[in-house]
């Protein structure tokens, strides 16, 4: 016995780890461009664009952490 369980699984980690950039990465350019659109129909561009990369920031680690909160729940029982 080597004292491992079932859940020491290293591509498990490398995976949620790969899941996480993606998604962060993926909230920060969804809020680039959803930010450029608004700038163009209501305003000042550079204004927007920085609004929704901060949101899109927001969001991506918000739902990082949800994600590592699921995982943990899970491997616990």
């Amino acid at each position: 016995m080597n004292g491992k369980g079932k859940q020491d699984n290293p591509w498990k980690a490398a995976a949620l780890v790969g899941a996480l950039g993606i998604d962060v990465g993926v909230c920060v350019l969804l809020g680039y461009w959803l930010g450029s659109m608004a700038g163009n129909l209501y305003g000042d561009p550079k204004q927007w664009m920085a609004g929704g990369l901060l949101v899109g920031l927001a969001v991506g680690l918000l739902s990082a952490i949800l994600i590592v909160r699921k995982v943990l729940k899970d491997s616990d029982g």
